[in-house]
């Protein structure tokens, strides 16, 4: 297990700037995810971090050492690739002794790794097959075991699991997780996919524009984002947002207003809460109820319902022409052009100003 510290981090591409000052430190043992759409720069912090790209400023520590000039091979850190980059003419064996024969360990010592590492992967019955007998799950366990055989202090993985079907993504998810319990070790993920992050994640580290806009506990990001960006980024389906405004209603209330005669008061809050003027209400759709129209905060019509079995989502118009999604528990049959009528859980209801920054108004608590 390893601490990494990163201070002040900048990488620059001539004058294009695709890291931007990153502040960040991860714990010994600790499973970070790096997430953010396509382009934010959470791959080229990888490479930075594993030694692959250079940085232009700052330091990078690694259990207290400054590792900015240290080369790549000689960080004790591994590195999972998205495309598997197996030996095709070497067996399974092969590929995971390879690295262990050029760093000049024992035989005896390298038998032994390989066979533990067979074991714990359950690729004991592949050790004699070459990659292009394995199927894309198998292979990806062969390149996560070739990893862990070199017992490095950081394990690095780059959107690993991007190449394989729905499926076996969720089983590699688990397999991954179950797997950083067992071995304890630093683990560092880079995805797009939020709902990797979420279920892989001690902690997130949200990514836009090569600049980290929050980073926290799964639950930290999902229940108290710090700007819509990240409330839009985090759930699926996303969060739903409307154009709105926060007047204050008397001494110890507010007033929210929304689209289509949207409206409800709320307790003003004892601190952070001065705010009034026009702002973007959030509502996720788990927060939202269907009740007989004429019966809620606003009536809606039913565009289209998603049937996914255990849930079903409604995608509803207002009259004033926005959309909102809407998850309802269960099988629930409506039909296109059914009207209903919403209301919105009020105390998870989440507000954001004209620069996206989070109001604290209805900005529920972190879960610990």
């Amino acid at each position: 297990m390893a601490k990494l510290v990163l201070k002040d981090v900048v990488k620059r591409f001539g004058t294009h700037e695709v890291i931007r000052n990153v502040n960040l430190e991860i714990g010994a043992g600790e499973f970070v995810v790096f997430v953010g759409p396509s382009g934010c720069g959470k791959s080229t912090l990888l490479r930075m971090i594993a030694g692959l790209d250079s940085t232009t400023s700052g330091t990078l520590a690694i259990d207290g050492e400054v590792v900015n000039d240290v080369p790549a091979a000689s960080r004790g850190l591994a590195m999972v690739f998205q495309s598997y980059a197996l030996y095709p003419h070497m067996t399974v064996r092969k590929n995971l002794s390879f690295g262990l024969k050029t760093m000049g360990t024992p035989v005896a010592e390298i038998k032994k790794r390989v066979a533990e590492v067979a074991e714990v992967l359950q690729i004991n019955a592949l050790l004699d097959r070459k990659p292009s007998q394995l199927s894309g799950g198998q292979q990806q366990r062969v390149a996560i075991g070739r990893a862990i055989v070199r017992e490095p202090k950081i394990f690095l993985f780059d959107e690993p699991l991007s190449n394989l079907d729905a499926e076996l993504r969720v089983q590699m998810r688990v397999e991954i997780n179950k797997l950083h319990q067992r071995l304890g070790v630093t683990m560092i993920f880079v995805t797009h996919d939020q709902v990797e992050a979420m279920t892989l994640a001690d902690r997130i580290v949200v990514l836009r524009a090569g600049k980290v806009e929050q980073v926290g506990t799964p639950l930290d990001l999902y229940n108290a984002p710090a700007n819509q960006f990240v409330a839009g980024f985090l759930g699926s389906p996303k969060m739903n947002f409307l154009p709105g405004a926060v007047a204050a209603a008397d001494d110890d209330r507010l007033h929210v207003s929304g689209p289509a005669g949207i409206a409800f008061t709320v307790p003003r809050p004892t601190a952070g809460g001065a705010f009034e003027g026009p702002a973007t209400l959030g509502i996720r759709p788990e927060h939202i109820t269907l009740v007989e129209k004429g019966a809620g905060m606003v009536d809606g019509r039913v565009q289209l319902a998603e049937q996914l079995g255990g849930s079903t989502y409604l995608h509803t118009s207002l009259p004033s022409g926005e959309t909102l999604v809407v998850e309802v528990h269960g099988q629930f049959q409506a039909k296109a052009g059914t009207e209903v009528g919403i209301v919105f859980e009020e105390s998870a209801t989440h507000l954001f100003d004209a620069e996206g920054a989070s109001l604290p108004i209805f900005r529920r608590a972190a879960v610990d």
